[in-house]
């Protein structure tokens, strides 16, 4: 039976060309970077290389790229520390309802001990209004935490308008890129961000490391202490296969880029047409202009999105209801709340997301299962317009 992976944003495969750059490494050239010795000094050059194929893909200088546990952990390095550092001079910090839980529960766990945190809301369409941005800065604003780009609905958000509101402020500005790297263009130079979250495992790259940028000439507290690993920022040893790895799926990312958006957003908008025209009472959360280019999230009224995902399954199709991070949690997306969505459409929704490897004839084998399984379940379902629900 054909199996088909439509959960890009979930993680994606390790590209082969990464997985060979990283091999030697695990065996041959397993030196400690921080060694004087030939062997260390060669895991040095490649994390240095790794760097700076990484800086090149955001248009960073590559002192400016620390290496990372996980898009979380560099979430967490930002939110902590600054608030840390900074609470002397304000106690306030921006975020929006729409976030990823990294950021999210950081700022909970922020409000617990003194932190006021503001939850911008959005427009049913997922985007966020920077004028309610400028009004929410107060003179205790001491950072904004905007994503760039939203994990379950795609939504991009105008990074560099709100940076340029933050830097007139005064108040420091991070974006979680995780989703957007490699899928929508980034350039910290350009953007004039202050710091900006990335991961490996979104880009074709291995799982267990992630990336920070931070813009030379700001200050933030280590989040891990002990040795003088990232130029003194971030204690450990280094994960030398896996920064090894970010890096080549970083490079082929950069080069890859104009032909993988093409790739992506062709397919996207095949499904989403077929959907829209081909099954009745569905539609897209989130705008089609300003998103990801792999990103289709789609409810389909009077069933269950869990019950789809299972039943798509059953075909060797995967897809998710959400985001992977609480896609075993039975509570509604926050994120399709703050657009408005009732809970009863809500648990109707699957997030497709298309990737590189995705073909025409995935789509279309998709497509034939989704309309089997979409009108069986509505068939058993108690709900719909016929049946007392509209």
């Amino acid at each position: 039976m054909r199996e088909v992976y439509l959960d890009y944003s979930a993680t994606t495969p390790v590209k082969e060309d990464v997985f060979k750059e990283m091999v030697p490494f695990f065996c041959e050239r397993y030196g400690n970077a921080s060694s004087l010795y030939t062997p260390g000094l060669d895991a040095k050059r490649a994390i240095d290389n790794a760097r700076e194929q990484l800086a090149a893909l955001i248009n960073a200088n590559p002192q400016e790229v620390f290496f990372t546990g996980c898009g979380s952990e560099s979430d967490n390095w930002v939110l902590l520390q600054v608030a840390d550092a900074l609470k002397d001079k304000g106690n306030h910090i921006i975020t929006t309802a729409t976030e990823h839980h990294a950021i999210l529960h950081t700022c909970e766990y922020l409000e617990k001990h003194g932190f006021e945190v503001t939850y911008l809301g959005v427009d049913e369409q997922g985007r966020l209004n920077p004028e309610d941005f400028e009004k929410a800065i107060t003179e205790k604003t001491i950072l904004a935490s905007i994503m760039m780009v939203n994990n379950e609905i795609g939504t991009v958000h105008p990074i560099k308008e709100l940076a340029a509101i933050a830097k007139n402020r005064g108040v420091l500005f991070h974006t979680d890129a995780v989703q957007a790297l490699g899928n929508v263009p980034i350039d910290v130079k350009d953007m004039n961000v202050d710091f900006l979250s990335m991961s490996a495992h979104k880009i074709y790259g291995p799982k267990g490391v992630g990336a920070l940028y931070i813009r030379k000439g700001v200050r933030i507290p280590n989040l891990l202490h002990g040795g003088a690993q990232e130029m003194g920022k971030r204690a450990g040893t280094e994960n030398v296969p896996g920064i090894v790895g970010f890096g080549k799926a970083a490079e082929l990312a950069r080069v890859n880029f104009d032909q993988h958006v093409k790739h992506l957003t062709e397919l996207r908008d095949y499904l989403a047409k077929r959907i829209t025209e081909e099954i009745p009472d569905v539609f897209i959360n989130g705008t089609m202009e300003e998103r990801h280019p792999g990103n289709l999230n789609i409810t389909f009224k009077y069933i269950e999105g869990e019950s789809i995902l299972l039943k798509l399954d059953m075909h060797h199709i995967c897809v998710s209801t959400g985001s992977a991070c609480s896609s075993k949690s039975l509570k509604p997306s926050h994120v399709l709340a703050a657009l408005g969505v009732s809970d009863e459409l809500i648990h109707g929704t699957v997030r497709f997301s298309i990737g590189d490897f995705t073909t025409r004839e995935d789509i279309d084998y998709v497509m034939d299962a989704l309309k089997q399984e979409v009108e069986w379940l509505r068939e058993l379902s108690p709900l719909g317009p016929n049946k007392g629900w509209n």
